[in-house]
């Protein structure tokens, strides 16, 4: 819960049928770099190359050298990513692959895709990112890979992962898809375990004007496998060494992201003062803040409390106007596609009562300081 002393008066919030304020405002973003966007976009036009040239080839030397990998590989989205990594670590029907109970669908559904088993640990309570512990215990015989999700722009404790994985002999597969500039330990997200994936969705802290994804990896030899099996496998000559996918990233959207890559790393800190605000300024005792754990380099995707009272607290900020979402409403073990599909060997009773739990509030580059102040005073006025 908090802890932080009282700094405002609930008198100050905005009253029932306050003007609404959006979640997420993507166009605040566009217009944060507007010409840039245009010009590149333009160049890619008049080029008349739309498919793996050489703005793709430049934004992944780009991403690699912002990741402090050593390979980058463009995507056409996070779940394509995480599907050619499994094809490339040779993943298929008889494998279980652990993820988190508490993520995004797509990660469960990528292990699903090629033919494995998508296995559900529970989650820390506190930073809602699986442990070592919880994945021991969501341990099989048939455990091929690990994918700890770097949830909410935080990375998990990596360095326990990284032992229990090495000592059982099998690798890590990084999602990154919600923590563009993360560290752990100083340790940069997608370069500690054998590959990692990362989304482009337009919402992300780096985020295309569609879809989009990549993929980092340390190894050389695989980071060649995965170029082949993100374009059907193709070795040139109309030639295939083995069956891949299309899930290719796109001219348009490489040239976009280098251009948000330029700025990503000042709107993390934006985000990040955002996020201290938050943290400061909310005391609501009803209220349970997240936390960035030692030794965490937080990037804050997303910003997401707790509360026992969430669906009428979320009813009392829209009706002040405030726009919130939920990430997420159902753990994963909960939903109708993994009912016969997955398997949980221990309850994730952590993941289930968060998702009943948790509310994000807005967080963006761009939010209005007089925004965020809005969310802050609705938030310490709500009764409970």
């Amino acid at each position: 819960m908090s802890t932080n002393p009282p700094t405002g008066s609930p008198a100050s919030a905005p009253p029932p049928g306050a003007a609404p304020q959006p979640f997420h405002d993507l166009r605040a973003s566009f217009a944060a770099q507007r010409e840039a966007i245009l010009a590149a976009v333009t160049r890619v036009l008049d080029g008349g190359w739309y498919i793996l040239g050489q703005q793709v080839a430049a934004f992944e030397r780009e991403f690699a050298a912002f990741c402090g990998a050593k390979h980058a590989i463009g995507i056409g989205n996070a779940t394509e990513a995480l599907q050619v990594a499994l094809l490339g670590l040779d993943i298929g029907p008889g494998d279980d692959v652990i993820v988190p109970a508490l993520t995004a669908a797509p990660t469960g559904m990528a292990v699903a895709a090629v033919g494995a088993r998508p296995v559900f640990a529970d989650v820390d309570a506190a930073t809602f990112t699986v442990t070592a512990a919880t994945v021991a215990r969501a341990w099989t015989p048939r455990t091929r890979v690990v994918i700890p999700v770097h949830l909410y722009g935080q990375c998990a404790d990596m360095g326990p992962l990284l032992e229990l994985a090495r000592q059982r002999g099998v690798p890590l597969l990084e999602d990154c898809a919600q923590c563009q500039g993360a560290k752990d330990h100083g340790r940069p997200a997608g370069t500690m375990g054998s590959a990692a994936a990362w989304s482009f969705y337009p919402t992300k802290n780096l985020g295309a004007f569609g879809d989009g994804g990549a993929l980092t990896t340390e190894d050389g030899g695989l980071a060649a496998r995965l170029a082949r099996l993100r374009n059907y496998g193709a070795i040139g000559g109309y030639d295939f060494a083995e069956c891949g996918l299309n899930a290719r990233l796109d001219e348009m959207h490489a040239a976009i992201l280098r251009v948000k890559l330029e700025t990503l790393a000042a709107n993390n800190e934006k985000r990040r003062a955002t996020a201290a605000r938050y943290r400061r300024e909310i005391v609501n005792p009803r209220i349970t803040l997240p936390l960035e754990r030692p030794g965490a380099w937080h990037v804050w995707h997303q910003f997401v409390v707790r509360c026992r009272e969430r669906d009428r607290l979320q009813a009392w900020l829209a009706e002040r106007g405030i726009e919130t979402l939920i990430h997420y409403p159902r753990a994963l073990h909960q939903m109708q596609a993994f009912v016969a599909r997955g398997h949980a060997p221990v309850e994730p009773i952590e993941a289930a009562r968060a998702a009943a739990e948790i509310l994000s509030l807005p967080i963006y580059p761009e939010v209005p300081a007089d925004h965020v102040t809005r969310v802050i005073a609705a938030v310490n006025a709500f009764p409970g």
